[in-house]
């Protein structure tokens, strides 16, 4: 396996007024192709900033990442919201192909490749329809599926299933693992959710509290495909789901605790 993405201790310091807020500190690691990475931090530890940027949505105040480019014209990254990812006023089938489009595919690879995603995502029936028409699930379908489409280097996806119902949440989690197993994308994903980590990734990556450092990281060996039943039945994983429950506890309380 090769290293896909270099972070040399990346910080974020946010500036207000005579004030200034230190995001992130030192953030130093590599993640391999194809790994599927989760970030699990309390509130406010600086992981949507550290995707920000990696997505260069965002400048670190120090530090530097470099993400390997292995095919030219590929974008180096696509990234997947919680809420709001889709474009309102475009229809399911030309939000899929937007990336696509603004890169200036051949329209024959931009039909080809879109059309596979809407099938792979269960959008197929629903491609003429606009935003507003779909369900909170299907929307995120519609994300994930132009993420997927516009074929980057790396996946950065922000608690894109945080705001859904059990099942929903179950389904599209099953949904995005058969695409990456076929793809074998490199994806960061934040979660709050233990259980969503567990099912979901190869290493779980541990945040302290504000300023945000990985403070530990969890190899989840459990092959694949996995199952939350097997998950919640399985002693190994029960122990590193009692392990992230406790160093998140121990990290709001430190938070929370008098100077």
């Amino acid at each position: 396996m090769s290293t896909k993405i270099v972070m040399n201790n990346l910080t974020k310091v946010f500036y207000k007024k005579d004030a200034k807020v230190t995001a992130l500190e030192n953030i130093s690691m590599n993640i391999e192709d194809g790994e599927f990475i989760c970030l699990l931090g309390p509130s406010g530890c600086g992981k949507t900033t550290l995707l920000r940027i990696l997505a260069e949505l965002e400048k670190p105040s120090a530090g530097s990442f470099a993400i390997t480019r292995e095919k030219d014209g590929r974008p180096l990254q696509s990234m997947v919201f919680q809420e709001r990812g889709v474009i309102p006023w475009l229809t399911v089938e030309g939000n899929v192909s937007f990336g696509l489009k603004m890169r200036r595919t051949p329209d024959v690879v931009t039909k080809e490749r879109t059309a596979y995603y809407l099938k792979k995502t269960g959008l197929e029936k629903f491609s003429g329809l606009y935003p507003r028409e779909l369900s909170g699930g299907m929307k995120q379908r519609v994300s994930i599926a132009r993420a997927f489409a516009n074929d980057p280097e790396i996946l950065l996806m922000d608690e894109p299933f945080a705001a859904l119902d059990e099942q929903n949440k179950f389904i599209l989690q099953e949904e995005l693992l058969t695409i990456w197993a076929e793809t074998k994308k490199t994806v960061l994903f934040i979660t709050h959710s233990i259980d969503e980590a567990l099912l979901l990734s190869d290493r779980i990556l541990l945040m302290s509290a504000q300023p945000g450092r990985i403070v530990k990281e969890i190899h989840i060996q459990s092959p694949r495909p996995r199952t939350m039943e097997q998950i919640r039945s399985d002693p190994e994983m029960a122990a590193h789901f009692v392990s992230v429950w406790n160093h998140l506890q121990n990290e709001v309380q430190q938070s929370r605790s008098p100077i």
